[in-house]
């Protein structure tokens, strides 16, 4: 494996002795370059020199004078914005625990650009101890929306804002006819679908984003005589994320899980699920209560999961030793927003956890 994802700071960071990450002022110096926080022509005397004190000293105080200070409200609404986020996670002492605490309090009021740089600086950490490229591939989902296609039979997971930056430049016409609408030969794009011959290129492409990762269940050969086989995926984006998420959860968390890609539910004493987004969460919540389902949202159904414990006693009671069933479903619009948190706040854990 080689190094990946430069922009998520992962060398300036420092391990506990827990093994969670501590910030400093070099990972937190980058923030201040992002369009929000970086100087402009028309920036005043007091945002010039508040914005060079910050690149000096991240972690400095900043009065609410120096704010106030600030003539242009934009700049002064990002900056705040910026150094209460700074603050929380200086306090916290770890990325883990900001995150943590954050999620639990049920007010994410920061900007999503600060989380989504937490989560691929926690990611970058739990893959560094050995990942092939599929898992980074995978990993890059629960911090950057997807848009979803089904062509020639094959679930194709692409990075959003990569295709809209590709579609915007010219000349890249096809490439969003394929992803939306799947009925484009693959080598009319740019956008190479992750496999066995590209896996080795993603490292060094990691942070364009430009690979496509293939979601596709394990395939059913009928043999005829009602006798069928499955044909495994060598290498697939389900079982990659799959793999993602028992690596969240037991760094998160401290507890060990196995989780496994289901094409279906068939479980009369099915007691929990949790949606790992918005959409699945909804569509979960109504075949548990055996609400009716139209087909169109069933077909927005990327995968399901079961995910069981290794060690039953960290459930609640009446739970304990029964799976918990994942969902995963693309919006209306093809897009897919994974909401990893989900999986940190919903789990059925035990009281003394």
């Amino acid at each position: 494996m080689q190094d990946f994802w430069p922009a998520s700071g992962y060398a300036a960071l420092e391990p506990t002795p827990r093994g969670w990450l501590r910030p400093t002022a070099a990972w937190l110096r980058p923030f201040l370059a992002l369009p929000e926080l970086a100087l402009v022509d028309e920036s005043c005397a007091a945002e010039i020199a508040l914005h060079h004190a910050l690149v000096d000293a991240p972690a400095r105080p900043v009065s609410t004078a120096e704010l106030d200070a600030l003539q242009d409200d934009d700049a002064r609404v990002n900056y705040a914005l910026f150094l209460a986020f700074r603050d929380a996670l200086l306090a916290a002492g770890t990325l883990e625990a900001y995150y943590l605490a954050l999620m639990r309090s049920s007010r994410v009021t920061i900007p999503p650009l600060f989380v989504e740089r937490v989560v691929q600086a926690i990611l970058r950490h739990l893959l560094d101890a050995g990942s092939d490229a599929f898992e980074a591939r995978a990993a890059e989902m629960l911090f950057r929306a997807q848009r979803l296609t089904l062509a020639d039979g094959r679930m194709l997971a692409a990075d959003l804002a990569t295709i809209d930056l590709l579609n915007e430049t010219g000349g890249f016409g096809e490439l969003g006819r394929l992803l939306v609408q799947g009925n484009a030969p693959l080598a009319a794009v740019q956008m190479a679908v992750l496999g066995p011959d590209t896996a080795a290129d993603y490292w060094h492409r990691s942070e364009r984003h430009t690979f496509v990762l293939d979601l596709t269940h394990e395939l059913a050969n009928d043999l005829g005589h009602g006798l069928s086989f499955m044909l495994t995926r060598a290498h697939s984006g389900l079982k990659a994320l799959a793999g993602v998420l028992q690596r969240w959860v037991a760094h998160l968390l401290g507890v060990q899980v196995a989780i496994t890609p289901l094409r279906r539910i068939d479980d009369e004493a099915w007691r929990w699920h949790i949606g790992l987004d918005v959409e699945s969460m909804a569509l979960l919540n109504d075949l548990y209560e055996d609400r009716p389902v139209a087909a169109e949202r069933m077909g927005r159904l990327i995968s399901l999961f079961r995910l069981e414990f290794a060690n039953p006693a960290e459930m609640r009671a009446d739970v304990a030793g029964k799976p918990v069933y994942l969902g995963l479903a693309m919006r209306a619009d093809g897009t897919l927003r994974l909401k990893p948190q989900n999986l940190l706040l919903n789990l059925p854990l035990a009281a003394s956890m």
